[in-house]
């Protein structure tokens, strides 16, 4: 009996780093979940991508903040494919601001996008994957380099790297790995929004690698950590900058 194709399900996908990932874990033959919130008709154009290549995918819309929700997607998942084996936790919101200056409201909003949507999707995941399975979740690399108005923001992605090496080791015997991936500085349209060419230069000069990072350069790692050449590393943050940190 041939083994099932794989499944993922990739929140955040609609755009930027997230299509970048779904469609590259479609090239590499799992059936995808393009999980999104609001863009509708791009997440649609990702599933169009990934069919026209030959793969299999669905678009879902879900508020990863909602747990019912996520209950929901996941079971739309495995009715669509029957069964998963990979949840890429990217979806994420970033608000800047100095802590003194930064509102309730903004502070809550980013936790409960962050933190508690990525919790929601890592609970019912540890349900529910299939032996062989993976976990993904995107942290980044203000974790370590620790800059100015980005404090709440940072302090999510810390609690996002601390609950990826509990659940690593919470999975013990069931052959899924748990890692985080934190990228560095990348040419997505919602970073480079804003921001002055001067400041786009010096973020482009800091790696030693000097340049931005691209979403296909992140979705590569995900690929190898999701991947079979990816198996005997888990519990771990794999920091994709391009050597910034």
């Amino acid at each position: 009996m041939s083994n099932p194709q794989r499944v993922a399900l990739v929140t955040g996908a609609s755009r930027g780093i997230g299509a970048a990932i779904a469609e590259r874990l479609g090239q590499d033959g799992l059936a995808v979940v393009v999980a999104f919130s609001g863009d509708e008709e791009g997440a649609r154009a990702v599933v169009r991508r990934i069919e026209a290549a030959g793969g299999r995918a669905l678009a879902s819309r879900v508020d990863i903040r909602d747990a019912s929700a996520v209950q929901a997607v996941f079971d739309a998942t495995e009715k669509a494919f029957g069964g998963l084996d990979v949840l890429v936790n990217n979806a994420g919101v970033m608000e800047l601001g100095r802590i003194d200056e930064m509102t309730d409201d903004t502070f809550s909003r980013q936790l409960s996008v962050n933190l508690m949507g990525s919790f929601h999707a890592m609970r019912e995941a540890s349900r529910r994957l299939r032996r062989g399975g993976s976990i993904v979740n995107l942290s980044s690399s203000v974790v370590r380099l620790l800059q100015p108005t980005y404090g709440p923001y940072a302090a999510t992605k810390a609690a996002i790297e601390a609950l990826t090496m509990v659940l690593a080791r919470e999975l013990r015997g069931r052959d899924i790995t748990v890692n985080a991936l934190a990228p560095g500085p990348t040419a997505t349209e919602l970073f480079l929004k804003g921001k002055p060419p001067a400041v786009v230069e010096q973020l482009t000069k800091a790696p030693p690698l000097e340049r931005l990072g691209t979403p296909e350069d992140i979705a590569r790692a995900v690929s190898f950590l999701a991947g079979p050449d990816g198996r005997w590393v888990n519990g771990q943050v794999l920091r994709a900058n391009g050597g910034l940190v």
